[in-house]
Formats: C-alpha cells, structure tokens, sequence
C-alpha cells in the first residue's frame, strides 16, 4: 500500500488494484477566498480523477470542497460514514456523484485486496475480534433510508487493510473525542503500519480576536500550537504506528485577512516534524515521522519515501502571503455594500430561526450577541428568548458583560442572513472572516450552532 500526499489534509491512498482519495480540496479559495495553498500546487484536479473513490470525511470546505468536486470524474462512488450530516450527502448528491455509505465500525471491501473502516468517534458498539464481519463489497452497497438524523459532523477514524498493511487516517478528528475510536481501531488492527495524524486546528483563534493585543494574540497562537501538538502526540501513543504523518488543515490567508495570517495557530510542518522527533511524549519511541511533499508518496511495506522531503522557507511563504495573496478579492467583495434598510427586512424571520433553533437545543444563556450592521448600528441579540434590537454602535469596552460582539464585512453578512446559496456562518467562522470579541473569555459552543440558523 502506497500513501501518497498531495496538500493539506489531501491524500492518495493507493492499493496494488484501487486508489482512493481522500478529503480533496485542490484549488485555490476555500472559505468565500480566504483558505489558500502554500506552496503553490503544480497539479489540477482533473490528474486525479482517475481514482477508484473519493473518501469525505465531513462538509467543511477544506476536506468538501465543491469547486474542486465539480472538476473530477462525477462516475466517481463517494464514499462517507452513514452518520455524515445532511449538508454533506445533500451537496454530494447535488453534484451527481453516487453514494456510498459506510456502516460505523463495518469494514467494507473495495475490490481486489483494499478495504476501508469507519469508526464513529463515538463508537457505538465494540468491534468484532479478528478481521472478520466484513459488510458487503462496496460495489453491492446501497444509501440506507435514514432511521434517525444524523448526530452530527465529527469525522470518523478511517482504515485502509490491503491484508498486507494497515493504514489510519484520523486527519479530521480530534482527541479526545476519538479516544474511543482509536482505542477500538488499535484492539481490532493491532499493528498499525501508518497514520495520518492531524497537528494544527482549523479553529479562527486567534488571529480573529480584535480585543486582544499584540503580544497576546501571538502568545495564544503558540499555546494552541502546543495544545495541538499534544493532540497529535495521543493520537500516535493510542495507536503506535511505524510511522505517522503529520497534516493539517494548511492554509495561507488571502485578500483583505492576508494581514490576520501571522497569528494562525500553523507551523510549517518541517517545525513540527522536528518537533515530533525529539517529543519525549511520544511512546514508543520507535514511531517514526514521516514528511513527504505534493504529490510524493510512502511505501508502507518498506517505509520508503518516493524522495526526500524538501522544506518550506518561512520567509519565502510570508513573501508570497504579503505580495500574491493579500491581492486577491474574496468571494463577497465584488457586491455593493448594503445600508441599514437593506438588513432590516431579514432581522424578524432570521431571529425566529435562531429562536427555533436555540428552542430545539434546550439551551440559553445570559450572553448577548452582538453583530454590526453597519458603521453605525448593531443588532443586539438575546440568548435566553428575550428578543433583538438595533443599538448604537459602540466600542467593546462600552458592552455590557457578558456579550459576544461580531463584525464582518456587510456584503458577507448580507449574504448570511439573506440566506445565499451556500452560505454558512461556520463557514464564514471558520474562514476567519468574523472578528470578535467577548467577555467572559469562554466560548459557548452552542452559540456558533444557534448562529448558523440566523438567516431569513
């Protein structure tokens, strides 16, 4: 079996017979424009529509990326876990691309020797000893009628079994939420030839916090590089891998948030490397890191790398950042920019879906939620059923704790609430393009949930 890289968290798993891709995002411009790669990919989608499938392992647009589905071979058979949320099977579908889902925790045969598992990070139920149990080929499979909604979008632990070698790709999970996943994957696998371990977060802390200083903001960047790091360590430790392979959601930013990219939580990934090879967390000692550039691969049987890995210069990246990127426009900016009486129409119904919405989770809070409108005028937004209403524009250190104060560009905004087509405020979260404020400094999750419902 055969690991082949090609950017971010995109790879190629090839067996002597089929290929699968993984997570492919290809181009340029996910997240409206903001996520762009470094370096520069030298390959188009379209080399690699000749897999045998495509594997997603969740809707965030840096692993779904529509643009980059929409250039390879639509004959290609999806793969995703049965629990993958509406929004991913619903874009897939859109796209004319056939699914295929995969039970949690049944291993399915490929073709030929290659075979793929998913396990939820919730692992429901424990794994068959042995490698038995096997589901039907995938070629027999159908899309089961869905029996109850999904839970969620948290991605599962993935295996790839050639009865030679074992391969997991935990790129889109996170610990400890996998503990369990992994911990049944390494009881049923035993032996662990290679793992695709993420190292860096996708997460807009800090570089979108605008009540943070300077020294602060670069201070939290390097303590969640240090977190993530810890991850990637329990992730290596539960599963023991000959080797493993540091990714992440690798993105330089562009157009008007080039300026935010110094504080993402990102090293290069020759840092980390160095930084995996002296950890004293990583137990046993004999799990080896592995780099590999675009589109060079790992042969898991000898763990040779197709050639040496060559590093990325930080000042070169930062150069092409300020010079190439910053020039580009995001998605958004090419529209007019909308007054007050353009918002106004949406504020009722887009508060009765968040209301809906916060109703459905049993969940409320004292937090107001604040999100400019415009240079003038906010809309002040209760958490506990209590309403909105439009207020002054006022610096943050004038609100009233405990508030979360939001600002983005209007035009996005506008498409927010209007409801645009593929338009999301995780997405546009995400993409680092809401700064923000907040005090107490605690995040409330269900907020962000309640927040993607705030459209008219």
């Amino acid at each position: 079996m055969q690991l082949r890289h090609l950017t971010s968290s995109s790879v190629v798993v090839e067996g002597d017979e089929l290929s699968v891709l993984c997570d492919p995002w290809l181009l340029d411009g996910a997240f409206y424009g903001a996520w762009n790669h470094y370096p520069p990919l030298a390959f188009d989608p379209e080399d690699y529509d000749h897999v045998d499938y495509i594997y997603l392992s969740s809707a965030h647009p840096g692993r779904f990326h529509r643009p980059t589905l929409e250039r390879l071979d639509a004959d290609t058979p999806v793969l995703v876990h049965e629990d993958a949320s509406d929004r991913l099977v619903d874009g897939v579908e859109r796209l004319g691309f056939d699914l295929i889902e995969l039970f949690d925790a049944d291993r399915t045969n490929l073709g030929g020797t290659l075979s793929i598992e998913a396990v939820s990070a919730s692992a429901r139920r424990p794994l068959p000893d042995g490698r038995g149990g096997d589901s039907p080929p995938a070629s027999a499979r159908y899309q089961r009628p869905r029996v109850s909604p999904p839970v969620g979008d948290a991605a599962p632990v993935v295996v790839f079994d050639d009865g030679e070698s074992v391969l997991v790709n935990a790129s889109a999970c996170r610990w400890p939420a996998a503990r369990d996943a992994c911990d049944a994957v390494a009881g049923r696998y035993g032996d662990v030839d290679a793992l695709v371990t993420p190292y860096a977060t996708a997460d807009p802390y800090p570089q979108c916090r605008i009540d943070y200083a300077y020294d602060r903001k670069l201070a939290a960047r390097d303590e969640v590089v240090r977190e993530m790091y810890a991850e990637a360590e329990a992730f290596v430790n539960a599963l023991e891998p000959d080797y493993f392979l540091p990714v992440a959601d690798g993105y330089a930013l562009g157009g008007q948030l080039a300026r935010l990219d110094e504080y993402v939580a990102l090293r290069t990934r020759n840092e980390a490397f160095w930084h995996f090879a002296g950890s004293p967390s990583i137990e046993p000692a004999h799990s080896i890191p592995v780099l590999l550039n675009s589109e060079e691969s790992l042969d898991l049987e000898t763990g040779e790398p197709s050639a040496n890995y060559v590093p990325t210069d930080r000042d070169e990246r930062r150069e092409y950042v300020r010079t190439e990127l910053a020039e580009r426009d995001l998605a958004y900016e090419r529209g007019d920019r909308p007054g007050l009486a353009d918002f106004r129409p949406f504020l009722p119904d887009a508060y009765e879906n968040l209301e809906a919405k916060r109703t459905a989770l049993d969940w409320e809070s004292e937090t107001t939620v604040l999100i400019d409108l415009t240079e003038g005028t906010a809309v002040a937004i209760s958490m506990s059923g209590d309403g909105y209403e439009l207020v002054d524009r006022v610096p943050v250190t004038a609100i009233d704790d405990p508030f979360l104060y939001l600002t983005m560009d209007p035009r996005l905004l506008y498409d927010l609430l209007s409801d645009a087509e593929g338009v999301r405020f995780s997405d546009a979260r995400l993409g680092s393009h809401v700064r923000y404020a907040r005090d107490p400094d605690v995040r409330e999750p269900a907020i962000d949930r309640v927040l993607n419902a705030y459209h008219a």
